[in-house]
């Protein structure tokens, strides 16, 4: 079992409720400006080929960076490095919307923008998953992770609709303009009203170099029998789901109609399942041990990705993405937690870092193979026959003694003990 920091508990409610604040407010900017860049590209070029540019500016950057990220938030203060990589991305923002401003519009400013703020999602990813056990008693883990996955399936519900309303009317300097307000909101409320103590590998004179702390990361997972089934099946999990992530609106148009309120709808009822299934989850807090609460979560998202390539009829499909939405929490929440109690401490930042390298490459790899084929057979063949391999994976959960072992309930003494 892994000891964690005990946190400043007489006041973790008020931190905590404060540095979700923050990262919503940060997260809105952020999300507002992704969406415009998004959609600028696609307007002004109509490119494929400019779009796959911006796609990998978007995560190529935070893919490099993430094991060496994953160091420094185990050497350094995170709420630090939170905040540097806020300014960071505020500061080129600020840049950038005065270059639009005075006129200098071309293409490739988006790009070096898209690579700046893939470098400061990277940097903050590691810190992020790893600064919550600082703040929150174990115990309260799965509902502040499960308000948090709300709170962000909430922002991505209503930042390309503000984004989308801003760019109609106004330029795309003013919503650069927004996320550097928001940005700068977030990193006073941390700075000035937000106590997060220092972890213990942080506060010590490092010795080490930074390849020899990368090096104990990955030899860290790959002896941690828990870390490394869990990170192996995370990897497939991850292909498997990339159809649905991001075929489902090629599917819509071809099979359902081109107009956009249906495309629209695909996003909005995914978005709100997520926001319904993060209350839930929050509130529940999944069944006691985490590992059949990710298994259900698998084994519902491979039925309702099935029946998505199965049905024929709008609304019907729209029920099972909603639920898959819903249930995605389920997975994501008690998957995150089981991390945040079973790592030591000072290696969380590294394994929440080589966790960032497979979300930001496994879902483009997975593109990579189904993308093509797309175009060869029916989306809904792809849809049916991983919602089956999602399925069959719920149930390689159950089966691993290593897994359910990790997923039971921490007792009451076994946290006092440490």
């Amino acid at each position: 079992m892994a000891a964690t920091n005990e946190p400043v508990l007489e006041n973790w409610k008020k931190n905590t409720t404060l540095f979700l604040a923050t990262q919503a407010i940060s997260l809105f900017g952020s999300a507002l400006v992704s969406y415009a860049i998004t959609w600028y590209i696609t307007l002004t070029t109509q490119s494929g080929v400019m779009m796959t540019i911006s796609i990998i500016c978007s995560f190529l950057p935070s893919f490099i960076l993430s094991p060496i990220a994953g160091v420094w938030a185990d050497r350094y203060n995170r709420k630090r490095l939170i905040i540097l990589s806020d300014a960071l991305t505020a500061i080129a923002t600020l840049i950038l919307a005065i270059l639009f401003y005075l006129g200098h519009d071309a293409l490739w400013l988006l790009f070096v923008m898209s690579a700046i703020r893939s470098i400061g999602a990277g940097i903050q990813m590691p810190s992020l998953g790893a600064i919550l056990p600082q703040l929150v008693p174990e115990d309260k883990l799965i509902s502040v992770n499960g308000i948090n996955s709300s709170i962000q399936a909430m922002v991505f519900l209503v930042s390309p609709m503000v984004s989308g309303a801003l760019l109609a009317m106004a330029s795309i300097e003013s919503i650069f303009f927004i996320d550097v307000i928001t940005a700068t909101i977030a990193i006073f409320i941390l700075l000035v009203f937000i106590n997060i103590p220092v972890h213990e590998k942080a506060s010590e004179k490092q010795t080490n170099s930074y390849f020899d702390d990368v090096r104990e990361g990955f030899v860290y997972i790959k002896n941690h029998e828990f870390v490394k089934k869990f990170f192996i099946f995370y990897t497939f999990f991850f292909i498997l789901i990339s159809p649905a992530a991001f075929l489902t609106p090629l599917l819509v148009a071809r099979s359902f109609g081109e107009e956009v309120w249906r495309l629209t709808a695909n996003e909005v009822v995914y978005s709100i399942g997520m926001m319904i299934g993060g209350a839930v989850i929050a509130s529940w807090g999944g069944f006691k041990n985490k590992i059949h609460t990710m298994t259900l979560s698998c084994l519902v998202m491979g039925v309702c990705t099935f029946a998505m390539g199965l049905i024929p009829i709008f609304w019907i499909y729209l029920v099972f993405m909603g639920l898959v939405g819903i249930v995605m929490p389920f997975f994501s929440t008690p998957s995150t937690v089981l991390l945040q109690e079973k790592v030591e401490v000072n290696l969380l930042g590294r394994v929440f870092g080589v966790l960032g390298m497979i979300a930001t490459s496994m879902m483009p790899l997975g593109m990579i193979i189904f993308g093509p084929i797309s175009d060869i057979i029916k989306i809904e063949w792809l849809l049916m026959g991983t919602g089956i391999l999602l399925f069959i994976q719920g149930f390689s959960l159950l089966g691993s003694k290593v897994l359910i072992e990790a997923g039971k309930p921490v007792s009451k003494e076994t946290l006092q003990s440490e």
